[in-house]
Order: C-alpha cells, then structure tokens, then sequence
C-alpha cells in the first residue's frame, strides 16, 4: 500500500468512527409527517440537515467497488421523504388522471432466478398477486419522474426523486454499520423483506439467497410491514429497488458534497438503490447501489419514492 493510500485509510477510518461514536450515542429523533392533499398524496416525513460519510469501507462484507470512494456529504437543506414507497394505489390514481398508457412488458424473474424480459406484465398485472397497500412495481425512471411531475402540478410544492446522498442519508438515519436493524442475517427477516427461504422456495435455482429464516412475503409486502429506521422511514432497504434522481456514474469520483444529485446534460442511465424482495442479504445494505439502467428498464423487483423540498 502507498503511504498516501494509508493515510488516507486512517483518516476515513477515524472520521467513521468519530460519526460512529457521536451517532451511536444521540439517535436522531424521528421527524414530523404530513400530507399535502387527501389519501392519494404520499404520507411525508421531514428530515433534518446533517452530515455522514457516504458509501462503504473496504472492510465492510459484501461491498462492492462501485460503493467508494467513502466520502464526506454535508447536506444542509432540510426536506421531507415518503415514509413509504409510492403504492399501487396511489399509481393507479395517477394514471387515471393522466391517462397514462401501459408499458408492453416488464422484466420478471424466472423459477431459475434468471431476469428475463416479459411480455404483458405491467405494474397493475406483474405476475403475483398484489394489495393496493403494496409497492407499485414495474415502473421505469421515466414512469417515476412523470409521477412527481404530477404530484408537484396537484399540490404546488417541488416533489423530486431522492439523490442518491439523500437516500444513503435517510437510508441510514444515523447508523454507520451496513443497515438499519440486525446484522445477523438469520434475524434480518424480521426487520426486511428480501430473498430468503419464501422467495428461494420459488427460485430453487437461486443460489445467492440465505435459507435461514422465513419473512412471511415471497414477493412484495404492503408498505410499513417492517419496522421504521431512526427517521421513522419505513422499507428503505428491501422490498423493492426504488429509482433516484442521478445519473449512473461507476464510482463516487467526482460525486457532490453537498447531497444534490449527480445530473448531466445528456443523461442515459441511472442508479436505484435499497434492495428488492428478490436479493440475498449481500443487498441489504445502505451503501449498495446498482445501475446502470435505462430510463425505460422496468423490473418486478422495482419501485420508486418521493422526496419534497422545504
């Protein structure tokens, strides 16, 4: 290692640790909801400015390259987030107002666990049964972004998809290690839905699933069945991958300091985070994030969430 290279390790470390200390020892308080209209506006919670250090160490199991380099983000603008994931619905209202058409297909999981493009499913038909309190599923960034585009013209205040340093920031409210709730993967079950026992008992093929617990859901569970982190949030990391504002960039090279998301002018590609009903544990982690993806990828493991300026 180069001398750089370790001091650089060191001061990562101390800072991690410093934040670990300091957010270990005073939780954050869980912030107010609201509500800008009736039942069809998203239940909001409002979420205080702070600092933490974005992405994972090198040390941290299951990490991935994309997850560094950790660095510092100071977000100073207070805003609110979904205390859940956008629902059916509360889709559903939206595409009756807007008339908005359906998607051809949707990409789906095979009994092999393997993802294959479907024809005919779409987030009212995805191929398992659904409540209206569940997640909306096959929705693509352009889906989600007409979505908050809607909700912003009905209400009058400026709903957006998270950054990326929003969603690590409420994602973790306060928590440094990997997730919010245990890192005992055989009680994970109890704090999240995604790929243990009940999915791989429909995916035999799968073998990157954990079979030591059972979370009662093989696919989506209905908003708030889990506990809430810090925030009072509710499902940031399993259930389904939700869309982010950002483009999709390989590293955090470059990234903002200040929790604004990462935007170009031509912009093909972008980033989901939080983990889906279908991953193994390696995926329920606050740092994980996965992309590249097409604006009009639309998966059954993938939703979205909205954020409002205050």
């Amino acid at each position: 290692m180069r001398i750089r290279d370790a001091v650089n390790a060191l001061m990562i470390g101390a800072a991690l640790c410093l934040i670990t200390t300091a957010a270990d020892a005073k939780p954050k308080a869980k912030g107010a909801t609201f509500r800008d209209c009736t039942d069809v506006c998203p239940e909001m919670v409002t979420v205080k400015p702070g600092d933490f250090m974005m992405g994972s160490p090198a040390s941290e199991v299951g990490r991935y390259d994309n997850e560094g380099p950790v660095h510092p983000v100071s977000i100073k603008h207070a805003f609110a987030v979904g205390k859940y994931d956008i629902t059916r619905d509360q889709y559903a209202e939206f595409v009756a107002e807007t008339q908005r058409a359906d998607p051809a297909d949707c990409w789906t999981f095979t009994e092999g666990g393997s993802l294959v493009q479907t024809a005919g499913l779409n987030w009212h038909n995805p191929g398992f049964a659904q409540t209206g309190r569940d997640p909306v599923v096959c929705v693509g960034w352009d889906d989600a972004k007409a979505y908050v585009a809607w909700l912003s013209a009905k209400t009058g205040h400026a709903y957006q998809l998270l950054s990326e340093a929003e969603f690590e920031y409420a994602a973790r409210a306060g928590v440094t290690k990997s997730r919010y709730g245990s890192d005992v993967e055989a009680q994970m079950c109890a704090d999240m839905n995604f790929g243990e026992l009940d999915y791989s008992a429909k995916h035999s093929g799968d073998t990157d699933v954990t079979k030591a617990c059972h979370d009662g859901y093989a696919y989506t569970s209905p908003v708030g069945s889990f506990p809430p982190n810090a925030f009072g949030l509710y499902d940031m990391i399993g259930d389904v991958l939700i869309w982010t504002e950002d483009c999709w960039n390989a590293s955090y090279k470059d990234a903002p300091a200040d929790g604004s998301p990462l935007v170009a002018a031509s912009c093909a590609t972008h980033a989901w985070r939080g983990g889906a009903w279908a991953d193994s544990a390696r995926y329920m982690r606050a740092a994980y994030r996965n992309g590249p993806s097409d604006a009009t990828f639309r998966g059954t493991h993938i939703g979205f969430r909205v954020a409002r300026a205050l």
